[in-house]
This record gives C-alpha cells, structure tokens and sequence, in this order.
C-alpha cells in the first residue's frame, strides 16, 4: 500500500487565445500563480498540506522564461517546457504536430520523476489562463455537442464573452484539426489543445505505465484524460475522477470518460484541489478495505432479528 506516497502536479501553460478576450485575466497571472504555488500560498498548497500530498509543478508551455519564476531553485519545480505558450486558435492550430507529441512526452516523463520519488497515487492539476477554452473544444470535439452548450464562466466571463468563446471554439474545430472528424488524439491537441493539457494526457499514460492511480481534476485535466483515452483506452482502469466541476461543459467529459466522479462540491478552482480531496477519500476507502475486520474476524455474532 503506496497510497500514503501522494503526490499532486499542477502543468502550466499559456494560451495564444487570450489575445481574442476569453478570459477575465491577464496572461502573467499565470506565472504570478506559479509563483504562488512554489512558495506554498495557494489553494493546492493549502489542501495538500491537508491531505499529506506533495506539489510539483511543471512549466510545459508558460509565456516566460522559467527564471522569471524567483524559487525555480525549488526542487517541486519541473522545467519541461516545450514553448512559450499555443498560437491564438482562432488564427491557426494551436500547436504543430511534434509540439504536441513533446507535450505528451514532458507528462510521460513527469509519471517517471514522481514514481522515483515513490508516488504510490497521484493527481493531476493545471494552471494557464484561458485553458477553459481549448478544454471546451476538445470536449466538444470528441462529445459532438454544440460549443453554446459547453462552454462556461471560466473565470468569471458574461454571457457576451461566452458567446464569442463558443464562436473561436466552432472555426477552430472546423479549420485546425488536421484530418477533421477522423483526426487522431495529437491531431486534436495540437489542433486546438493546450501544451498543459497534453502534459497533463501524458502524465495519465506515465501513471498508468506505472500502475499508479492517478485522480484526474476538474474541466481541464478531464480535456487531457480524453486525449489519453484515445492514445490508449486502457488507462481507464488506472482512473479516478476526483469531482464534479461547476464548469459547464465537463458534465459531456465526465459522461464521454464513463466513471462517476468522487465528488461533487460545486468547485471550479483548477491547480488540481478537487482531485487531491479526493485523494483523502480514497486512502479511506483503501484503509478500510485492508484493516477494517468482519464481524467474525471481530468475534461480534452478528445475530439478526426475527431468525
């Protein structure tokens, strides 16, 4: 029983799509999170320390350089970074064919650097501002559900920007994916993904390479559970869905992936928090079933009424 080895990794990249006005935030919020997460101040921090889960971050795709981050120095810090953020996916894929094959490798490579440090179940985060978009058009892609219907808040847009983002998300499914609707799962990420979420599929094939449990989080990381579904199927059984997100379009990803979420607390806070509460809930359940007793182990004569 390795589970008390926990581990989460947030994979940070930045979106060109920003630029078209998706997002509440600016573009350097993410590194300032970044940031944040490195010096232990934010939510994951918080909720890791809760569960007894170490945090390492990972920049695949950040617009900027990894020294612009001050405690890079900090050994929960993984430079694999494959560029300075996706082209704007409303002018073009988002990325080529061979960056998105490297972001998949970078995650892969990541399951290998936590198995070393002992990882016995792990969970998947991110951070990029305006990942909420590219998440939506994979979800769209592989669900056929018009983009008005998956698109959501992200970080707190109005209907208006939801609306242009639904837009983006309609020309970028019908103009960047190489091979259209039959195109491959690194068609589809480099297409309209994100370098995050593709680190994000390949740290979910690294796990299950490994045969680590990972808990996969929210409306982000469900985009690249479905990009590594459709590399290799069989991840599935290494699979758990840490919760239910406010996001409105991953109730489509959660149905396309077939598992119930763990569960559901109306959160919408990415970095990977559901998933690693829900990490707690499942050592649980995994202590109960090796050290709880039967009634007989337990010598209580379990007489029932009425026999």
């Amino acid at each position: 029983n390795g589970s008390n080895n926990k581990f989460v990794c947030v994979f940070a990249g930045d979106h060109g799509v920003v630029e078209e006005g998706v997002s509440l935030f600016k573009q350097d919020v993410t590194v300032q999170m970044v940031r944040n997460f490195l010096s232990g101040g934010a939510a994951i921090n918080t909720i890791a320390d809760s569960a007894g889960a170490q945090v390492i971050v990972a920049d695949v795709g950040m617009n900027a350089d990894a020294d612009a981050i001050a405690v890079t120095q900090s050994s929960s810090f993984i430079n694999c970074k494959v560029r300075k953020g996706t082209y704007n996916i409303n002018k073009g894929p988002a990325m080529t064919a061979e960056e998105a094959a490297e972001s998949i490798l970078k995650g892969i490579e990541t399951a290998y650097t936590v198995k070393e440090k002992g990882a016995g179940i792990c969970a998947t985060g991110d951070m990029g501002i305006g990942n909420t978009t590219p998440a939506s058009a994979i979800t769209c892609f592989y669900s056929k559900k018009a983009p008005e219907l998956v698109c959501g808040r992200g970080t707190g847009v109005n209907a208006d920007v939801i609306k242009k983002k639904a837009e983006i998300i309609e020309k970028a499914i019908k103009s960047n994916i190489k091979n259209g609707e039959n195109g491959d799962a690194i068609d589809v990420l480099a297409g309209v993904g994100g370098l995050e979420i593709g680190a994000i599929a390949g740290f979910i094939l690294g796990c299950a390479v490994n045969r680590i449990p990972v808990v996969v989080d929210g409306f982000i990381s469900t985009a690249g559970a479905l990009i590594a579904l459709n590399i290799n199927p069989n991840v599935s059984d290494y699979m758990f869905l840490g919760h239910l997100s406010k996001e409105r379009g991953h109730k489509a990803a959660v149905k396309l992936i077939g598992k119930t979420p763990v569960l559901d607390l109306s959160m919408r806070l990415g970095e990977g928090t559901g998933a690693v509460i829900a990490m707690k809930i499942i050592e649980t359940a995994l202590n109960m079933y090796n050290n709880m007793l039967t009634f007989e182990e337990a010598g209580v004569i379990a007489s029932k009424l009425n026999r």
